[in-house]
């Protein structure tokens, strides 16, 4: 498996491990046996859209990748919590003639794992590289990394996304040229109760802060937490507590940690390392 995976041009592996661990939490706690593992890809070499996998959680064995639909450029995925549809951000910088990417929605084949193309949308901004799927499975998040946008996208009842009903544009840059020129909006995050989402920039070097209705599918800044000049913030993670949160800094090589007020929706900065 490692050779044919290998062969895929840039395999999108954390997307694998994330798509697994939505999959896992919605079998029942007992269950042991095969889990559908799926895996975004760009598409700019050999690789031709999301594959799948089938993960053995007794046997610890994965089988080979076997394509599950082709679409360009799939570079991130989110499961639905129903876990009936896929979500895939379409990483490219041109969709329906505008200039900005697409995030697409696919129905989950249950007996064979394979994905249905639902539809497509534009993600209000050019490359989006990350979304998240609410709790609820009413709305889509997604962070414009070409862009410097994050948007909303709500969820119809039957997976379909509607068009977007909040675009963010975020504002800002940095010391390093080569990589800062501009806001580059690397993710989207919600908190666990929902009413605030972050936004790590890596070219504004700041998280910026949303207060989030998932009703309106709307997000309304609410501030930003800036970090060291030249950090380069690409994720972000919450402390299983929710006191806490912590961003990996691609350009500086460095991890950021925050004290988190969940009331308030409010970041303070206490140590870095």
């Amino acid at each position: 498996m490692t050779d044919t995976l290998a062969a895929l041009t840039r395999p999108a592996l954390l997307v694998a491990l994330a798509a697994l661990a939505v999959s896992a939490v919605a079998a029942p706690a007992a269950r042991s046996g095969p889990v559908t593992v799926y895996v975004g890809t760009y598409t700019d070499g050999t690789s031709r859209g999301i594959y799948r996998l089938t993960f053995d959680t007794a046997t610890g064995t994965m089988t080979e990748p076997v394509l599950a639909v082709e679409t360009k450029n799939p570079s991130f995925l989110a499961l639905h919590p129903n876990g009936r549809f896929l979500y895939a951000v379409g990483e490219i910088s041109s969709f329906e003639g505008q200039k900005t990417g697409a995030v697409s929605a696919f129905a989950i084949d249950p007996k064979t794992g394979d994905l249905a193309l639902l539809n497509q949308q534009s993600s209000g901004g050019a490359g989006p590289c990350h979304l998240v799927v609410d709790k609820a499975g009413r709305n889509a998040l997604v962070a414009n990394y070409g862009g410097g946008t994050v948007a909303v996208l709500p969820i119809e009842t039957d997976g379909r996304l509607t068009l977007a009903s909040s675009v963010r544009v975020h504002e800002g840059s940095g010391p390093n040229k080569g990589r800062q020129e501009k806001p580059h909006a690397h993710g989207i995050y919600l908190d666990a109760a929902e009413r605030f989402a972050f936004s790590p920039d890596l070219g504004a070097d700041r998280v910026f802060a949303y207060r989030f209705d998932a009703a309106k599918g709307t997000l309304e800044p609410h501030g930003a937490a800036p970090l060291d000049p030249g950090a380069g913030p690409r994720h972000l993670a919450f402390h299983p507590s929710g006191k806490y949160l912590y961003t990996i800094n691609e350009l500086l090589s460095t991890v950021s940690a925050f004290a988190y007020d969940a009331a308030k929706g409010a970041l303070a900065p206490f140590a870095a390392s």
